[in-house]
């Protein structure tokens, strides 16, 4: 399956730069995946079209504001380093800017000092082992000098932080916000609640991965870098049950669909507690074993991202639904408007 099936034009005045000052007022597209019906709608409204037993899954992993911008110690020269995955300590995995710059034994200083990092190991695709040296507490220094690793898409400056974070972000570990639940506000979740509408949590812990384009042309070639994932056995008790119960199980983006995808996969259709890191791509011929429905944006053209929503709901019907969101100008990826998929 060649990976231009799933590309479409997209006018770049539809990539939404900023978020929207009230977070449910995105436009909210409903894609009936059994007969590719579209219904136009607004976020807020999502509970129209939710049942009493449902259960909503989200991705309560929390944005590390990771991207640092510093100098190489002997030149000058401005470096942006994003962290990406810590490995051991205070050893990262890093992607790095200019990468030609940031050679094994390379130092490079954020704050005046603050914070030195020093080049370990070159990996591929501006990859570097970086190991960081600093006195008191890692985390609040990153608070201190690190900015939100915004997609490179996205040219405007956020103003709040907190904007690209979930409301329920908790686990702290990503490099980019799961955009998908970026809709809901706790007044919301709490109108849902008191419809019948469940809500469970998972951790997936977004990394490498969203920050690599698909450079092969045969869909099946492409390889997915790991994720840690996390799934409580209160989690998988309630999932479980709402199976058993009839309700449907509706994912909050792409990656608590990847969580629940792998956790079932090695149980038989059915939920345990788990632990791990996953790489699972899924793309059309998948035959899913987890979901009922998705709540998702709308995403690059050719990214492994349209290719699971692909399979879900249908290359076909996705690419229709994609004409039809340009045509009415929705806002696209990850400050943009939604789409539910049942």
């Amino acid at each position: 399956m060649k990976v231009d099936l799933f590309d479409y034009h997209l006018p770049e005045e539809l990539i939404a730069q900023t978020p929207l000052k009230d977070r449910t007022s995105s436009r909210l597209m409903i894609l009936n995946k059994e007969n590719g019906s579209i219904t136009h709608d607004v976020f807020k409204n999502i509970s129209a079209y939710l049942r009493k037993g449902d259960c909503l899954v989200l991705n309560d992993t929390r944005v590390l504001p990771a991207r640092l911008l510093g100098v190489k110690e002997e030149t000058g020269a401005k470096i942006e380093v994003l962290l990406l995955k810590q490995k051991d300590g205070d050893v990262w995995e890093t992607l790095v800017k200019p990468a030609k710059r940031i050679k094994k034994g390379t130092a490079v200083s954020f704050g005046d000092g603050l914070l030195k990092g020093r080049c370990l190991e070159e990996l591929e695709h501006g990859g570097r082992l970086m190991a960081f040296e600093y006195e008191g507490i890692f985390y609040e220094i990153l608070d201190r000098l690190g900015q939100m690793p915004l997609p490179p898409y996205i040219k405007a400056q956020l103003e709040d932080k907190d904007r690209y974070q979930t409301v329920y972000a908790r686990e702290r570990g990503s490099a980019a916000a799961p955009t998908a639940g970026l809709h809901f506000t706790n007044e919301l979740l709490e109108e849902l609640r008191n419809k019948g509408v469940r809500t469970a949590f998972i951790t997936l812990h977004v990394g490498l991965g969203t920050f690599r384009p698909v450079s092969v042309e045969d869909v099946s070639e492409h390889e997915m870098h790991a994720e840690f994932y996390q799934i409580s056995e209160e989690t998988a008790q309630l999932l479980n049950e709402v199976r058993r119960e009839g309700g449907r199980i509706i994912s909050v983006g792409t990656t608590s669909t990847r969580t629940l995808e792998t956790v079932a996969g090695a149980q038989g259709g059915k939920f345990a507690a788990a632990s791990g890191w996953t790489d699972i791509f899924i793309y059309p011929g998948y035959a899913f074993k987890a979901i009922d429905g998705m709540i998702t944006n709308f995403h690059l053209p050719k990214s492994t991202l349209i290719m699971l929503v692909s399979a879900f709901a249908g290359r076909e019907r996705v690419l229709h639904a994609y004409e039809t969101a340009v045509k009415e100008k929705y806002r696209f990826f990850s400050f943009g408007d939604a789409m539910l998929i049942v």
